[in-house]
């Protein structure tokens, strides 16, 4: 089933979660314990990261040298292992960024195949390409336009005319930014820039994390009053550590609240995640009792912290 199709047949809330394929290499056994602990919740829907090419700068004995890291794999093979296991829609991002409009085609395909309804379109990271390295190939500059191939697909239309070509039939989410996204000059810029991407086709919102749910209710406000009519789902990050309080702001943008900084710093680590699991089954709660459409945990490398967090709600 679709996203959309989840929300509109839930009767409430519904629960659902982000997960990130191991580093090149890695242990597929500890991502497949995660999978196994969330998957004892029966969400209906599972998000997986896609990474596209990183620019690194090493240190050589010939001074700092540029190197293109290569895309971490896995992605596409995670979504299947979830649908055709575990019986969970699978939702893999698609990027812009280090990623060519050719190849995003073909990621598309691969995903009907499998009979993968759900993406979620998004910009990326900080772009890798340079002039000339792709010749002849072209490039979403940003997830409306992303947004824009995937719905032309729907449609039938591909990058090149092809004879009785089939129509996909993907449901489209996009991220959303409570706190606006930290390019964006202002909050009202921001929004409008999202009213465009769903305009081009995306049917669902999901938004960055949030410790403040004060936030969440009046960007949903902000939203609906632009035009937005489509579900905005709040997404919730737990804080396990004391090096959160630095690396989440560094990474993310978001603002975490003096309150909840100064219990983490009092504490040991092990206090430090007991405050960040109580912190957001409080927030959890107030989401569920204002009725949003679903709550989408970011998971990283355990789910000990969900599980308390539903503990705490009795979920």
């Amino acid at each position: 089933m679709k996203v959309v199709e989840h929300l509109a047949a839930a009767a409430r809330p519904l629960i659902s979660f982000e997960i990130i394929p191991p580093k090149r290499g890695g242990r597929l056994k500890d991502l497949l314990t995660i999978i196994d602990d969330i998957a004892r919740y029966d969400p209906k829907f599972i998000d997986v990261t896609s990474h596209g090419a990183e620019i690194m700068y090493e240190e050589t004995p010939d001074g700092i040298k540029k190197k293109v890291k290569r895309k971490r794999p896995g992605t596409l093979g995670i979504c299947a292992l979830i649908q055709k296991k575990y019986g969970i829609d699978a939702v893999p991002h698609v990027l812009c960024e280090g990623f060519t409009r050719e190849e995003t085609e073909d990621f598309l395909i691969d995903l009907q195949y499998l009979g993968i309804e759900n993406v979620m379109a998004l910009r990326g990271d900080a772009p890798v390409r340079e002039k000339g390295r792709h010749s002849g190939k072209t490039f979403n500059q940003d997830a409306r336009d992303l947004v824009e191939q995937i719905a032309r697909m729907n449609r039938g239309v591909y990058l090149e005319d092809l004879l009785d070509a089939e129509p996909s039939s993907f449901c489209i989410g996009v991220a959303g930014y409570p706190e606006k996204h930290f390019a964006s000059p202002n909050i009202t810029t921001d929004i409008r820039n999202l009213k465009e991407k769903v305009d081009a086709g995306a049917d669902y919102i999901v938004t960055q994390m949030f410790f403040d749910n004060t936030a969440y209710f009046q960007f949903v406000e902000l939203c609906r009053a632009e035009g937005i009519a489509v579900p905005i789902i709040p997404g919730l990050k737990i804080i396990c550590s004391r090096h959160q309080l630095t690396s989440i702001p560094l990474n993310f943008h978001v603002d975490i609240p003096f309150t909840l900084s100064e219990e983490i710093l009092r504490s040991d680590e092990r206090g430090a995640e007991e405050a960040g699991v109580a912190w957001a089954a409080r927030q959890a709660e107030e989401l569920l009792a204002r009725n949003v459409p679903a709550i989408h945990f970011y998971v990283t490398g355990q789910s000990d912290p969900i599980n308390k967090v539903r503990d705490i709600l009795g979920l």
